[in-house]
């Protein structure tokens, strides 16, 4: 599956916008300084600059925001499917650490394997950009799932 192009059809013309205001809503995302990338249906991508405050202590990006970012991205690229009222959960992931994350930028590019009306499983793929290269350093499978009729889980 080629992940930059997928031929998956919004719920309504809106949904960048949906994706865009529940990403402003993510306190996490504005704490370690991370920023949506482009949103299309069906795929999603984040970038975070390096800086100490996402760091471990040999100075490379954290595992635990590798993990973060790479969850969001998967998140949004199911719910860019969603409709309005609808919300969306993490049910369970797995995250491959495949190198160190040493650079300038992660970049976490997610996107829908297959939605679904319940349960929608998503991948990411995160690289870290070193000197203008990019490369893989995590790969992660999550499953989500959509919630209708709660109040206190929209957007």
């Amino acid at each position: 599956m080629d992940i930059m192009t997928t031929d998956f059809q919004p719920f309504d013309d809106a949904f960048a916008q949906r994706v865009r205001d529940s990403f402003d809503k993510q306190g996490i995302m504005g704490h370690i300084g991370a920023r949506l990338g482009e949103v299309r249906p069906g795929y999603c991508e984040i970038e975070l600059p390096y800086s100490d405050a996402v760091s471990q202590q040999h100075g490379f990006f954290h595992g635990g925001v590798v993990g973060t970012i790479a969850d969001s991205a998967g998140g949004f690229a199911a719910f860019s499917l969603m409709g309005p009222g609808d919300g969306v959960l993490t049910v369970e992931y797995k995250l491959n650490l495949m190198a160190p994350a040493d650079g300038d930028e992660l970049i976490a590019r997610g996107y829908v394997v297959r939605p679904g009306k319940t349960l929608t499983v998503s991948r990411a793929e995160v690289v870290v950009v070193k000197n203008g290269q990019a490369l893989p350093c995590a790969a992660l499978q999550q499953t989500l799932m959509r919630v209708q009729g709660r109040a206190d889980v929209v957007g």
